[in-house]
């Protein structure tokens, strides 16, 4: 599994050079792996089907008991069959729908990176390797939604994805740490799977499970965080059909999937997340009956889906469980085919508007047979599979022995408002574009190539499969996944028909008011489009606003703070140092330390040092010219290292000696072409700095006495002593300790210094002039020719 990850993560450095040298053929040679790690991965489902698992694991920081582990259960197999899968599909429907794209290497970089951040996720064993694999799919996440980064539209909807699912990461890692602590510091999930009564009993449980909530609610776009997802809408057709069908938008499902059974069954639970996923389900039905483009029916779609799923497992119980599992597999199969046909449309038509799409299907035989198959699992119409899984959820909703019984009539009629609404988006996405009379499209119409149209068919066809032979998949797949949520749960069976029910007159009644909502979708729309306008009321408009916020207060205290001027920066800087630490001496009752100033055994020439480095300081200040006062500076600095001499420093000598060179010297080359010394603040200014550079002498001086009658631990400077020269082969203590003992501290400041280096370099090499010309012969060159009296073409 390991291997597995790794493997992807460095296709993802190549692919690249392989769409380079393959072209046209890269999709396909790029595809074969996710391709032979969905075998590799389903050779493991005889061992889920006798209820085993398989754990790797290798020590990673030992010290602090964190290891790297990664657990493959039936949960876990069948998120990776999805991610690996579906991951190959896309690649393949990639490549075609993006092959004259400029940056198509880049484009397999990011979706593969994205895929091993995935399959990180959900085979990390542990909470931490979980998060730092969680946080990569938000990173790589930001790339793929921002794929079309000169689109300002494409840049901010990625900006606003990253910062609600990073956000909401952070808050979920501080509810890990917290579930860590109350497990002992253990942050394996199986051993924490094991101590649900003891983590519930915790006075800590409500805290973590709020703060867990929230990195699950951002990531799977749940009421009020779900607005991230259909603005995400802006990348291309395959990142949406991966990302937000069958792997990015899972990951919170998941997550919730994976803790139920240490988290689980409390009232806190259940409450939250069955409001949360109820709220979800109505406002992602509410507003999909808005949208005319299909990426973003398909968008608030899947959030009502979504919401499902977190209702599904919040009630708890065994049935419920089952019915989510399901419903999360059938959502993958028909959303990921809905929207390649969306791309597909789009790519071939040249616009996505359902208002403006009409009687393709003789241009596009081939699209709309599969668009029709597509569009009958999502509305859930028999023999297809996600029958099976909506019959399930009306099943569960009416489950009088869960625990939100008591409000099975509330969740029944929110699971048929959802489904009705599943039947009308169906309807604008895989009937309206194809029936009816045939209407003008930006592009000549007609069929994608194979690359675009295998991908959804076979998505499709697989939908119908599991449909008519449900226990294909039931024993191999949903089985072991209901059992690695719900230990010890009993034997099912997945079948099209079970008589004449409740729940199949729920499924018939959401199939009629879905057709009549589509057939009056045009004037319904139309006649409540007022109510559109309460959406700057929404969370959105409540991010947005606190964006525009937050950037007036960034403006204000850039204004005030960091306007240009050196001295005020300064003046920040040490007034903010003088007050925090005057304020916390007060507050720890620390005191000025009793010292002798009037010792007799001091030498004259020390006191001649120290009066020339006071006098070269009072130079350096009063000083009318700039290399004056350098070289009052450098007199100071000199000064200090003779102090370091006399004290038994050579080194520190050595090294003063050297820097004080290189700067009195750097100065002088940059000062001596800079205009005359001129007085630019006033004698109030001036008083105040005075006043603030004493103080803050005083608090430097301060410092020093009270470090000076400190006394340390010994341990420390004998441990040092004792192990430098036999153990890092040197004399120097400090150096040793710069080099060896805190290596890493010197690389990590080195490797700062170098990329500043190279940043300051780019700017030297940065020719402002030279880019405004190449902008304006560009701008030259976009120009429509003009006719000339003659009727000739002007080169103007």
């Amino acid at each position: 599994m390991i291997n597995a990850v790794i493997s992807i993560f460095a296709l993802a450095g190549v692919a690249p050079l392989i769409q380079r040298f393959a072209g046209r053929r890269a999709g396909l040679l790029v595809a074969l792996l996710p391709a032979c790690l969905t075998v590799y991965f389903a050779s493991y489902a005889g061992v889920m089907m006798r209820g085993e698992s398989v754990t790797q694991r290798f020590a990673w920081a030992a010290s602090l008991g964190v290891e790297v582990k990664f657990y493959l259960d039936g949960l876990s197999l069948l998120m990776t069959l999805l991610i690996c899968g579906i991951g190959s599909l896309v690649c393949v429907y990639g490549g075609g729908y993006l092959r004259k794209h400029e940056h198509l290497g880049r484009f397999y970089l990011f979706l593969l990176a994205f895929m091993g951040a995935m399959l990180g996720l959900v085979l990390a064993g542990n909470l931490l390797v979980l998060f730092v694999f969680w946080e990569l799919t938000s990173i790589t996440s930001f790339l793929l939604i921002g794929f079309e980064h000169e689109d300002e539209g494409a840049r901010a909807a990625a900006l606003q994805a990253l910062i609600i699912t990073a956000g909401g990461g952070l808050l979920m890692l501080a509810g890990f740490v917290m579930l860590g602590q109350v497990a002992g510091g253990n942050y394996d999930v199986q051993a924490l799977l094991a101590q649900g009564d003891a983590i519930k009993a915790s006075s800590l449980y409500v805290p973590l499970l709020l703060l867990i909530f929230v990195g699950a609610f951002t990531k799977s776009a749940q009421f009020p965080f779900h607005f991230w997802l259909p603005n995400a809408m802006q990348a291309p057709t395959p990142i949406s059909a991966y990302l937000h069908s069958a792997t990015m938008v899972k990951a919170g499902v998941y997550l919730l999937a994976r803790l139920a059974p240490a988290l689980g069954g409390s009232v806190e639970w259940t409450s939250i997340m069955t409001t949360t996923g109820a709220l979800t389900m109505i406002v992602g039905s509410v507003l999909a009956f808005y949208q005319t483009n299909m990426k973003r029916l398909l968008a608030y779609s899947t959030i009502a889906a979504l919401g499902t799923m977190v209702m599904l497992i919040g009630t708890g119980s065994e049935y419920a469980i089952r019915a989510a599992l399901v419903f999360l597999l059938a959502h993958a199969l028909y959303k990921g085919a809905l929207f390649m046909i969306a791309g597909i449309i789009d790519h071939q038509t040249g616009t996505k508007d359902v208002e403006v799409l009409g009687g393709l299907r003789k241009a596009m035989p081939l699209t709309a047979t599969i668009a029709v198959v597509a569009g009958l699992s999502l509305a859930a119409i028999p023999p297809m599979f996600s029958f099976i899984s909506k019959e399930m959820l009306f099943e569960a909703t009416l489950d009088v022995d869960s625990n939100a019984g008591r409000f099975r009539l509330i969740l029944t009629a929110v699971a048929v408002l959802a489904g009705t609404m599943f039947v009308t988006v169906a309807g604008l996405v895989a009937v309206r574009p194809f029936f009816g009379s045939l209407k003008v499209t930006p592009k000549v119409a007609h069929d994608a190539p194979l690359e675009m149209w295998f991908a959804p068919a076979l998505l499709a066809v697989a939908g119908i499969v599991f449909g008519c032979m449900p226990n294909t998949v039931t024993d191999r797949l949903i089985a072991p996944a209901v059992a690695a949520v719900y230990p010890n749960a009993a034997p099912m069976e997945l079948a099209l028909w079970h008589g004449l029910n409740v729940p199949l007159g729920l499924s018939v009644v959401s199939i009629v008011c879905g057709l009549v909502l589509y057939r009056a979708w045009d004037a319904l729309r139309t006649r409540t489009k007022w109510t559109q306008g309460f959406s700057r009321f929404g969370t959105e408009g409540m991010f947005a606003a606190g964006g525009e916020l937050i950037e007036c207060l960034a403006r204000w205290q850039t204004a005030i703070l960091q306007n240009g001027k050196l001295r005020i920066y300064l003046l920040v800087i040490t007034g903010t140092t003088i007050g925090l630490t005057a304020y916390t001496m007060r507050r720890g009752g620390i005191t000025f330390p009793a010292a002798n100033f009037f010792r007799t055994d001091v030498k004259f020439y020390e006191v001649g040092l120290a009066l020339l480095i006071l006098a070269a300081s009072v130079a350096a200040v009063r000083s009318k010219s700039r290399l004056g006062a350098v070289a009052a500076l450098g007199v100071v600095g000199y000064g200090v290292a003779l102090v370091f001499i006399l004290f038994g420093a050579p080194d520190l000598a050595l090294t003063q000696f050297l820097i004080e060179t290189l700067t009195v010297i750097l100065l002088v080359l940059v000062l001596y072409h800079l205009p005359r010394l001129k007085a630019i603040t006033g004698k109030r200014a001036r008083a105040r700095d005075l006043i603030v550079s004493l103080l803050f002498g005083a608090l430097m001086t301060t410092l020093v006495l009270i470090t000076a009658s400190v006394e340390f631990d010994p341990r420390v400077s004998d441990f040092y002593a004792a192990h430098s020269l036999p153990d890092a082969h040197g004399r120097n203590i400090v150096n040793v300790i710069l080099v060896d003992f805190r290596g890493l501290d010197t690389l990590g400041e080195i490797t700062v210094l170098a990329v500043a280096a190279i940043g300051v370099f780019a700017l030297l090499k940065l020719r402002p002039q030279a880019i405004k010309q190449r902008a304006k012969r560009k701008r030259r060159q976009l120009k429509p020719l003009k006719t000339t009296t003659r009727g000739e073409e002007s080169p103007l």
